[in-house]
């Protein structure tokens, strides 16, 4: 029996270990938008960007008369998992207040 046999009968030998980085890749981000409508009042639509998307009151107002005058306007960016929980927020106090407004995301 050759020794390389032996050592490896044994447990024991000489190998090289080679450790590959793996590669990350930057998740993909998603636009979460309002869509107007011309039911929901603007002061909802206000408190909902501070609620929900954190906006400060000028922010808020900012984004809400965009979506109202070009019929729909970005609350955020964010990955997929935070976009489709902001865009159910939405929808689910709107749904709550009696409201038909509608939230989207959409690959950036």
């Amino acid at each position: 029996m050759s020794e390389d046999q032996e050592d490896n009968e044994n447990g024991q030998g000489v190998g090289v270990v080679t450790k590959t980085a793996p590669k990350t890749k930057r998740p993909s981000l998603y636009k979460v938008m309002l869509l107007n409508d011309d039911y929901t009042p603007q002061e909802f639509v206000v408190w909902l960007l501070q609620a929900v998307f954190k906006k400060d009151a000028e922010e808020a107002v900012q984004v809400m008369m965009h979506v109202h005058n070009n019929g729909v306007g970005i609350c955020g960016v964010y990955t997929y998992e935070v976009a489709e929980t902001k865009v159910a927020q939405v929808m689910e106090l709107s749904r709550r207040n009696q409201h038909p407004l509608q939230c989207m995301m959409e690959r950036e």
